[in-house]
């Protein structure tokens, strides 16, 4: 009977597009359309717009030269980044619950997915007022404190293919707007190799932030934690800098970077 109920929620849109993804496997990393039809249940005019529509959204891949169609980046990059936030969020969970307790203040993992952050991981300080952010929500790259320290990790290349306009999106006032300004300001981080946000991204609330270095060395996430001030008192800055630099010095090892001696 449960089964007959969730048979009537199925999308057949979406399970037939399903059937033709997983045709594919170890047998079959390139197929020709015939031999795709051949291995699933559904019309040929149905499978032929399926088919049409995965390619169009880089799911699939035709191989002009022999007619074969091959699974495209689209899914790759589903189960890579899926598989690199899962790796963040499972050895730095642990981290940034301790981080939490040392410092006091809510912490926070997040990785760079475009021109966006994602957070994949957070923790809440006990009795915070600060209205937390959810695991999954995203928020521009250049409006933030955690997005400037993603942003360290691209190249000049692809710092303009993510921006190609000299004026950054989005009109909120206080925002910064300009491309170049926002460039500068990111390789200042770098060379300074943290961030701190005083009413950056909200007035009223702090950031401390670091980034977390993967085993190539590349920025895979940073950590945060948020301090419910418009100014970090100058008493805790020192301390709160080091238990965060701490904490992303720890996930990174776990990721599997080797710290360079200084």
């Amino acid at each position: 009977m449960a089964d007959e109920q969730a048979c009537r929620y199925v999308i057949p849109g979406l399970e037939r597009g399903l059937q033709l993804l997983l045709a594919f496997g170890e047998q079959h990393r390139e197929l020709t359309f015939a031999e795709l039809h051949r291995l699933v249940k559904m019309p040929k005019a149905t499978a032929y717009r399926v088919v049409q529509t995965l390619e169009y959204m880089g799911f699939l891949e035709r191989n002009p030269r022999t007619n074969t169609f091959s699974l495209g980046m689209n899914v790759l990059r589903l189960g890579f980044e899926y598989i690199a936030s899962l790796d963040v969020a499972q050895a730095g969970q642990p981290v940034i619950e301790q981080l939490r307790d040392i410092s006091q203040c809510s912490s926070h993992l997040a990785i760079r997915d475009g021109r966006d952050l994602i957070y994949v991981a957070r923790v809440s300080a006990a009795g915070s007022q600060i209205n937390q952010v959810s695991i999954g929500t995203r928020l521009p790259l250049h409006c933030t404190s955690l997005g400037r320290m993603l942003l360290t990790g691209v190249s000049p290349g692809e710092f303009e293919q993510l921006f190609p306009n000299p004026v950054l999106p989005g009109n909120v006032p206080g925002q910064l707007h300009d491309r170049e300004a926002l460039w500068q300001m990111v390789q200042q981080d770098k060379a300074r190799g943290y961030v701190i946000g005083e009413s950056f991204y909200r007035h009223g609330i702090s950031s401390i932030v670091y980034p977390i270095f993967d085993r190539t060395g590349r920025v895979a996430a940073v950590v945060s934690i948020l301090v419910p001030y418009e100014e970090i008192p100058k008493s805790d800055r020192e301390r709160l800098q080091n238990e965060v630099r701490l904490a992303a010095d720890k996930i990174s090892g776990f990721l599997g970077h080797l710290a360079q001696a200084s």
